[in-house]
C-alpha cells in the first residue's frame, strides 16, 4: 500500500533536509526568540497567546506543546501551505535546485499512482491537441481571431499554449479512447463529463479558449475555458480533483517562480489575460488566482518565496472589494502588500493594451500604493462626495483613524495622520491626541487568549485541540526517557533492542522503537529530522518530535536503561495480577478454595518478581 511519500529517492528528502534550515524555514512564517539552545514562538497552527511553539536548531525539529503539532522542515511545509509530502519535498527541491528522480521506489516500496500519472498525461496530450486545434484548422479561426482581438500575439499564444475546444461533444473522447485512456479515470480527472444516461462520455469543454493550468512543477492539472459566444458560464474551471485545486493553484506560477524569487515580489491578478498581457509588457513575476477568492494557501504559498505582493485586480467596485479582503489573508502569513490603483472601468489587461506594459510596470506595479493607503482611499470614496456635509467628513476622519490607529510603527501612523490633516483641514495635534486615545481603548480589550499585535502569526489554523498537561505514569515516562536516548545514541537502541526489543507497552512507542531498530540497521546515524522523515504514519511523526525535545543528557549509564527497562516490563505483570486476583476472587465466590489457594500463590510469585 503507498504511503503517500511517492517514490522520492531518500537520498533526495535527506539532500532536501540539509539544504532547509529548520529555524530559516520556520521564521518565514513565525517569529521565533532564542531562548537557550531553542528558539520559541507562537504557533500557527492553534491560536495562543504564551508561545508554546518550540523549534531546536540542533536536532532541526519543530513542536508545539499546545496543540502537538510536531515534525521537521518538510512536515512544517506540508502544514502550512496545505501540500502532500511529494509535493513540499519537490518544491523545496526545486528552491535549491536539486533533481528529483522519481524513478527510484523508496520508503518501503511505495509506489506512484497509475492512475493519477495517467490523467496528468492525458492533460498534457489534451494540452498540445487544443493548442494544435487553434492554430492549424478551420475550427480554430474563429478563436483565433477573439484572441488577436484581445491583442494575444502568436508569441504568447504559444508561450502559454492557449488552445481551442471544438463545439463538439467527442472530440477528446476519441482522442483519449485512441490512446488506450481510461474514460472513467478522464471523467474522475475533469477532461470529460458522464452522459446523463450513463451510456459513455462527453467532452467537458466544448467551443471554448483553453487556457492550460499548471502546477508548481510545470506539469498541467487542469484546464480554464472562456466560451466565444453569449452563454454561461462565460469562464468554465476543471472541477476540484484529486489532481486540482483551485484554492492551492495560481495560474502561471510556474513560470514566474524565478521572477519571484530574484525580485521577491509577486504581482497577483485575477486573469488569465491579465497575467499574459503583464508578462508580455515585461511583468514577468505575475500570477492570478483561478476565478476564486484568495485563500490562506495561496499567501503560504507565495511567502515562501516573496516578501512583496502588488494586487492588480480590476478598477470596478468588485475587483477592488476583492483587492480589500484579499489585504488581511496576505499580511496575516507577514508580506508587505501594495494594491495597483487602477482607473475606474478598467482592468489590467485594458490597461496595458490602451497604456503598453512599460507604463504599467511602473505606473501601476512601482507606483502601487501601501495597503493603508489604499483602505483611507476607499473609505474617503465612499464618505467624501461633491456635496458632502460636516456629518460625512466627522465620520471618514473616525473611520480613517480607526484604520491609522493598529499600525505597529510610530513613523507610519505619524505619516498618515499628517495627510489626513492635511487633506481634511484638521488639527494634526488634536488627531494624534485622538489616534492615542483609541490606541489606549484597543489594548484595554485585546483578548488576554490570543496574540492581536502579531496579525500575522495569529491562529492562523485552528486545529487540533489545545493538550492539558498531565503527570505520566512510571512506565510511561519511562518508555519516553528510553526513546529518548535512542533517538540520540545508535548504542542505546542496540542495548534496548537486545534486553527490551518490542515489549513497550505504548503501542506508538513500540512502532517507533520498530522503526529505530530498522533505522539504525542500516547504518544511519542518530539525527532526528531524518529519522523523522523515514516514518510513514503522522502521529509516530508528533510523537518522535516530542521524544525528541525531552532534555535529557547526553550522557547515560547501563544501570540507568536497566531501571527504565525494569520499569516498563512491569507493567504487563501487574496486569497479570491483577487479572489473577479477580480470578481468585471468582474461584472463592464458587467455593472452588482449593483453585483460589493455587492462585493466591501464583500471584505472591508475580509480586516477589
Amino acid at each position: 500500500m503507498s504511503n503517500g511519500r511517492g517514490s522520492i529517492p531518500e537520498e533526495t528528502i535527506e539532500s532536501v533536509l540539509r539544504q532547509h534550515d529548520i529555524v530559516d524555514t520556520v521564521s518565514r512564517h513565525v517569529h521565533l526568540s532564542k531562548q537557550g539552545k531553542y528558539m520559541k514562538g507562537l504557533c500557527p497552527f492553534h491560536s495562543e497567546k504564551t508561545p508554546s511553539f518550540t523549534v531546536t536548531p540542533e536536532k532541526q525539529i519543530f513542536h508545539c506543546y499546545g496543540c502537538g503539532m510536531g515534525g521537521n522542515a518538510i512536515k512544517f511545509r506540508m502544514e502550512i501551505e496545505g501540500l502532500s509530502f511529494p509535493e513540499a519535498v519537490r518544491i523545496m527541491a526545486e528552491e535549491v535546485n536539486i533533481q528529483v528522480d522519481e524513478s527510484v521506489g523508496s520508503h518501503g516500496g511505495a509506489t506512484r499512482d497509475p492512475e493519477l500519472d495517467a490523467v496528468i498525461q492525458a492533460h498534457e496530450w489534451s494540452a498540445k491537441l487544443y493548442h494544435f486545434l487553434l492554430k492549424n484548422t478551420e475550427h480554430g479561426k474563429p478563436a483565433m481571431e477573439y484572441l488577436k482581438a484581445r491583442g494575444f500575439t502568436d508569441k504568447a499564444i504559444d508561450h502559454f499554449q492557449i488552445g481551442y475546444a471544438p463545439a463538439r461533444w467527442d472530440t477528446l473522447v476519441q482522442f483519449l479512447e485512441k490512446r488506450s485512456f481510461d474514460l472513467g479515470s478522464m471523467e474522475k480527472g475533469g477532461l470529460l463529463a458522464a452522459k446523463q444516461d450513463a451510456s459513455g462520455y462527453v467532452d467537458r469543454f466544448r467551443d471554448r479558449v483553453m487556457f492550460p493550468i499548471h502546477n508548481r512543477s510545470g506539469k498541467v492539472i487542469a484546464f480554464g475555458g472562456r466560451i466565444l459566444g453569449e452563454g454561461q458560464p462565460k469562464y468554465l474551471n476543471t472541477p476540484e480533483s484529486k489532481l486540482f485545486s483551485k484554492s492551492r493553484t495560481l495560474y502561471n506560477l510556474h513560470q514566474a517562480k524565478t521572477a519571484i524569487r530574484k525580485t521577491s515580489q509577486v504581482v497577483l491578478f485575477e486573469g488569465y489575460g491579465d497575467v499574459i498581457s503583464a508578462s508580455e509588457g515585461g511583468v514577468h513575476n505575475a500570477v492570478a488566482t483561478m476565478g476564486t477568492a484568495l485563500t490562506e494557501s495561496h499567501a503560504a504559498m507565495l511567502k515562501s518565496m516573496a516578501d512583496q505582493v502588488v494586487i492588480s485586480f480590476d478598477g470596478d467596485n468588485a475587483g477592488q472589494a476583492a483587492a480589500l479582503k484579499s489585504i488581511p489573508i496576505l499580511e496575516t502569513v507577514g508580506l508587505q502588500v501594495k494594491i495597483s490603483v487602477l482607473p475606474e472601468g478598467l482592468d489590467p489587461d485594458d490597461f496595458i493594451q490602451k497604456h503598453g506594459g512599460e507604463r504599467f510596470a511602473r505606473q501601476m506595479v512601482e507606483g502601487a500604493v501601501t495597503s493603508t493607503k489604499f483602505k483611507l482611499m476607499k473609505l474617503k470614496k465612499n464618505h467624501i462626495t461633491p456635496g458632502s456635509g460636516e456629518g460625512a467628513k466627522v465620520a471618514y476622519i473616525q473611520e480613517a483613524l480607526r484604520i491609522i490607529t493598529p499600525l505597529p510603527s510610530p513613523t507610519e501612523r505619524e505619516i498618515y495622520l499628517k495627510e489626513l490633516s492635511s487633506d481634511m483641514n484638521i488639527s494634526f495635534d488634536s488627531l494624534k491626541q485622538e489616534c492615542n486615545q483609541i490606541r489606549t481603548e484597543l489594548q484595554k480589550k485585546q483578548s488576554a487568549g490570543d496574540n492581536n499585535p502579531e496579525r500575522w502569526n495569529n491562529g492562523r489554523h485552528k486545529k487540533g485541540k489545545v493538550q492539558t498537561p498531565v503527570l505520566l505514569p512510571a512506565y510511561h515516562a519511562a518508555e519516553r526517557r528510553l526513546l529518548s536516548f535512542m533517538l540520540q545514541d545508535d548504542e542505546v537502541a542496540r542495548y534496548v533492542e537486545k534486553h527490551l526489543d518490542d515489549a513497550f507497552n505504548i503501542e506508538e512507542y513500540a512502532a517507533i522503537a520498530a522503526y529505530l531498530y530498522a533505522y539504525y540497521a542500516q547504518g544511519k546515524t542518530p539525527d532526528a529530522s531524518r529519522f523523522i522523515a523515514s516514518l510513514h504514519d503522522d502521529r509516530l511523526e508528533k510523537a518522535v518530535s516530542s521524544i525528541a525535545m525531552m532534555d535529557v543528557p547526553l550522557a547515560w549509564t547501563n544501570e540507568e536503561l536497566d531501571d527504565c527497562i525494569r520499569e516498563i516490563r512491569k507493567v504487563p505483570m501487574k496486569l497479570e495480577i491483577e487479572q489473577k486476583k479477580e480470578e481468585m476472587v471468582s474461584a472463592e465466590r464458587a467455593g472452588d478454595f482449593l483453585r483460589a489457594a493455587h492462585i493466591a500463590s501464583e500471584i505472591i510469585a508475580l509480586e516477589r518478581q
